[in-house]
Order: C-alpha cells, then structure tokens, then sequence
C-alpha cells in the first residue's frame, strides 16, 4: 500500500477525533510542528525508521520530545499510535494528508493562480468569486507570479488546470501552422 494512502488513513482517524473535540487548529499547528521537527533532524529519522532499535528505546525517546515539547494529549496519542504501529517517520506526509482532510470536510478547494503579473485586488477578488461559482465550494487560492506566462493566468485546482496564458495559446498556433 503507497505510503499516500496510508497518511491519509491516519489523516481521517485524526480530523475524525479533531472535530468532534474542536482541538482542530491547536492538533494541526502541533502536529505541523513535529513533521518539522523530524525534517530538519536526520538522527529522529533514522531512530525511529531503523527496526534494529527497540521499540522500548523508540518510545523513551518519543516521550522525551513530549515532554519538552508539551503537546495536546490528543497530538502525544496520535504520535503514541504512529510509533506503535511503526508510521512515526511518515509524519510530515500524514501532516500534509491532515491539512486536506480538514480542508475537505469543512468544503474548502484549495487552487493555486499563476499570472504574468501581480494581480490588484479587484481581480484577486474576481478569481475567487468565479471559481467558488465553478466548484460551488470555498475557495483557498494562492497566486503566484511567473513572468514566462507573458500575459493570462493559468488556474489549477487540483489536479484540474486551466491554462489560458498567451505562452500556451502560442505553443498552440506554432503548432496548428507547423503540422497544417
């Protein structure tokens, strides 16, 4: 099984805990946190990813990060459960499966917009109200710049992509007059 359908499984258990309990935005900042933790520190990868090490050993050193770090019981358990069942080195993948989740059940849409130039906010605005229009969702949108566009945007939500930028409608034509 990929390890992205294994972090999801997580993910859901977790939201499923966290928003019955209203613990939601302290459990994501906590759990954001040790999924930093464990990528800047190569040493906590290879403790708990190495299976010659006890789970003994695993455990007093997941309960010393606790204690200094004094998280919510329900991101300690959660992290109690991910040691227990040997998924505490996918915690930055089940962090980021646990974002969409949350964005998922409270029915939000995260699109990224990319445009030529930055955009005034009468158009950030205009984007936002079109594509909540178009998913009949809540719209998360993070615009980027990329000056290679030349003019247009292109608008992706999820794995859907809109590209209406003039760089793309040119590939197009030199295409259609290259192949008739």
């Amino acid at each position: 099984m990929a390890n992205e359908t294994i972090a999801r499984r997580y993910a859901s258990a977790l939201a499923d805990v966290v928003l019955s309990s209203d613990d939601t935005e302290t459990v994501k900042s906590e759990l954001g946190m040790f999924s930093q933790l464990f990528a800047a520190n190569e040493d906590l990868q290879n403790v708990f990813g190495n299976p010659s090490i006890a789970a003994a050993n695993k455990e007093r050193v997941l309960n010393g990060l606790l204690d200094k770090a004094k998280p919510s019981k329900t991101t300690a358990n959660f992290l109690r459960v991910l040691l227990r069942n040997g998924r505490l080195t996918d915690v930055a993948e089940v962090n980021t499966r646990f974002d969409s989740v949350l964005q998922e059940r409270r029915n939000i849409v995260s699109a990224e917009i990319t445009s030529a130039r930055e955009l005034p906010p009468d158009e950030k605005r205009e984007f936002e109200l079109s594509l909540e229009k178009l998913t009949g969702k809540e719209i998360n949108i993070n615009f980027a710049v990329d000056p290679e566009l030349i003019g247009g945007v292109v608008t992706r939500i999820g794995s859907t992509v809109y590209d209406g930028s003039v760089r793309t409608k040119l590939e197009n034509l030199k295409e259609q007059l290259v192949n008739g």
